[in-house]
């Protein structure tokens, strides 16, 4: 359950806006003034509103009017230049967000470039950067696959769509991004299961696309499989591209990992993925964290093929990425490298994604809030 304010702005669309402008006797077009504050100039608070009568940004905070962006309770660097934020709500819960500079960080298999990272507190001011950033959808996760450290947080509670959105502008800002200039990616991978959140998560898409301009072919979400949902997020009008996480070749090893199989088996999983209307060269994405001993064999490589047959679709490859709590190990580079090359062998395009963030448990399934950050295995 959502905890959003009434009174935080951020969330609410063109309609919504000119509701509220129209009730406090304004004139529709601070409704479009407001808009374009908040989604493309990014202002943190209403006091920076100058383009609305200092009358209205005051009677506004005088009701508790607010616009509801996220503050960062702390953040991290990375050797790489990674960035992962602590970021923080107005009822004291947090999330994580992490910024990835350069390498959009799904499909990107090029090492980092040499040179040294930016620091959070001074971005760089080159032009035409490239750069990922990874969403939370909740607080926590229901989920529980076994690999994965938000899995140890459990749900605590879905995210508002002002608060799922409130982490990219919160991001753009402080990495000073300009949209239109700089390619950006957002990649709806971090803290939570989008599909179990999906209305706010589907407002935050459009508000996004709408509002801060950002176009939905440089959005990806992941889901762990919620099979009714993948249907319905077919029919959208505006979606990201679609990433599922399939992490086994067969149920068995799948229903000993993610729990949530035993609900939408591969059979059911891979039939909605078949029935996905994909666009105009348009690929699936399957992604696959390998753990060493469980799923890493030549033999689980012949079972995805077999599985993904006539699917046009692309795999992302991900070694494990360690963590406290964690009960697997990350295979050998030989393992991942013979089970990739099964798959391109088959013609499947097959990736390995680079972690990013690894020494700031920042990568793929290490999100857990950590703020002490100690030694990895």
């Amino acid at each position: 359950m959502t905890t959003l304010s009434k009174l935080e702005l951020l969330g609410l669309n063109n309609q919504e806006l000119t509701e509220l402008v129209v009730s406090f006797g304004e004139p529709r077009f601070r409704a479009a003034q407001l808009f374009d504050a908040l989604y493309r100039q990014r202002l943190a608070s209403l006091e920076q509103i100058s383009t609305l009568p200092k009358s209205l940004r005051s009677r506004l905070s005088s009701l508790g009017y607010s616009t509801g962006f996220p503050g960062t309770a702390a953040s991290f660097l990375s050797q790489d230049g990674t960035v992962r934020y602590l970021v923080s709500f107005s009822d004291g819960q947090s999330v994580e967000t992490v910024w990835m500079p350069e390498g959009d960080g799904v499909e990107d298999t090029e090492e980092l470039l040499p040179g040294a990272p930016a620091s959070p507190s001074a971005p760089s001011s080159a032009t035409n950067r490239r750069g990922t950033i990874c969403l939370s959808s909740q607080s926590g996760c229901a989920v529980n696959c076994r690999f994965c450290m938000t899995a140890l947080l459990g749900l605590q509670r879905n995210l508002s769509p002002g608060e799922i959105l409130g982490q990219v502008l919160l991001v753009l800002n402080h990495q000073q991004i300009v949209i239109g200039r700089d390619r950006i990616n957002l990649v709806f991978m971090g803290q939570g299961e989008p599909f179990l959140n999906y209305d706010n998560f589907i407002r935050a898409v459009q508000l996004l696309v709408q509002g801060a301009g950002i176009p939905e072919s440089r959005m990806t979400v992941s889901t762990s499989g919620i099979v009714p949902r993948i249907a319905d997020f077919g029919r959208e009008p505006i979606r990201p591209h679609l990433a599922i996480s399939l992490n086994a070749s067969n149920d068995v090893l799948r229903e000993g990992i993610m729990p949530i199989n035993r609900k939408w088996n591969l059979d059911t999983l891979i039939g909605a993925a078949r029935d996905f209307p994909l666009r105009s060269r348009e690929r699936l994405t399957f992604e696959y964290v390998l753990l060493s001993g469980v799923n890493d064999a030549p033999e689980n490589a012949r079972e995805v093929i077999a599985l993904l047959r006539g699917i046009r679709a692309k795999v992302n490859l991900i070694s494990l990425n360690p963590g406290p709590g964690i009960p697997f190990q990350t295979p050998t580079t030989a393992a991942v490298e013979l089970f990739q090359q099964t798959l391109i062998d088959a013609g499947i395009p097959a990736y390995l994604r680079r972690p990013r963030g690894l020494d700031i448990y920042a990568a793929c399934g290490q999100l857990k809030r950590t703020t002490q950050l100690v030694a990895l295995p």
